[in-house]
């Protein structure tokens, strides 16, 4: 073969690739661009929703979380044996618990800490209806700004409906609570051995039902915010057809 012919073979072969590669780039040019947003994403799964479908596997969704959660925390242990919402000593108590650990007395602050988170496992049950009731009164327009929301939506719009009512609630019986499962009588006890310390130390005086109420709210909401994460990312967590569906459309 000529040298001449050789070379126009080679820029032939040269060529071919950069006649390819320009072909695809045309039909590349040609093709729509996929959005990435979230929200967008979100809105055309739903779209393929009804009303229905939408609320009532959104209200079913809840209806679990709530109940996982207050069955979870409402039993013997259930704030006292979870580091995620056990109620600790206070932090204006941490002088107390300090000196009375050095002294050998440090079972008096745990028994102050476990007479408390056993008041807050007494009041917990009665969320459950709170809870379903802020279900039923769900709008369509509630249901969708949860359903395209951050992981804790839901749990925001529990607190949003709930929560006032709640606390009054949850206070009377943490009151009696308190009574009973010996959280008055621990406290003193503490605070009786620490007297010497607390004489010269500027100390406010504790509100323990006020605490105790406050803490056993925040230990609900973390548990339901954790179960409702659970559902929308896990699809072994959506134990009905609706569920997988109403999830299932939202890419989850």
């Amino acid at each position: 073969m000529s040298t001449i012919r050789k070379c126009l073979l080679g820029i032939t072969f040269a060529l071919v690739p950069l006649v390819s590669f320009a072909g695809w780039q045309d039909l590349l040019n040609k093709l729509p661009i996929p959005s990435s947003s979230p929200s967008s994403n979100s809105a055309t799964g739903l779209s393929a929703l009804t009303d229905s479908e939408m609320t009532d596997g959104l209200k079913q969704a809840l209806d679990k979380a709530a109940e996982i959660a207050v069955n979870q925390l409402g039993q013997d242990g259930g704030f006292l044996n979870n580091p995620t919402v056990r109620i600790p000593l206070p932090d204006s108590l941490s002088w107390a618990d300090k000196g009375l650990r050095t002294l050998g007395q440090g079972h008096l602050v745990d028994e102050f800490e476990q007479s408390m988170n056993h008041a807050a496992e007494k009041a917990v049950p009665v969320a459950l209806d709170e809870f379903r009731s802020a279900i039923r009164n769900m709008t369509m327009a509630d249901a969708k700004a949860i359903l395209t929301g951050p992981d804790d939506a839901a749990t925001q719009y529990f607190r949003k409906q709930s929560g006032d009512s709640l606390r009054e609630q949850f206070k009377p019986i943490v009151t009696d609570a308190t009574a009973k499962t010996g959280v008055t009588s621990a406290y003193k006890n503490m605070m009786g051995k620490a007297d010497m310390a607390s004489s010269f130390l500027n100390t406010k005086s504790l509100d323990v039902d006020e605490y105790v109420t406050d803490k056993a709210m925040d230990g609900l909401f973390v548990v339901i915010a954790a179960e409702e994460k659970r559902i929308r990312e896990d699809p072994i967590a959506r134990s009905t057809d609706l569920l997988k569906k109403v999830f299932g459309s939202l890419g989850q």
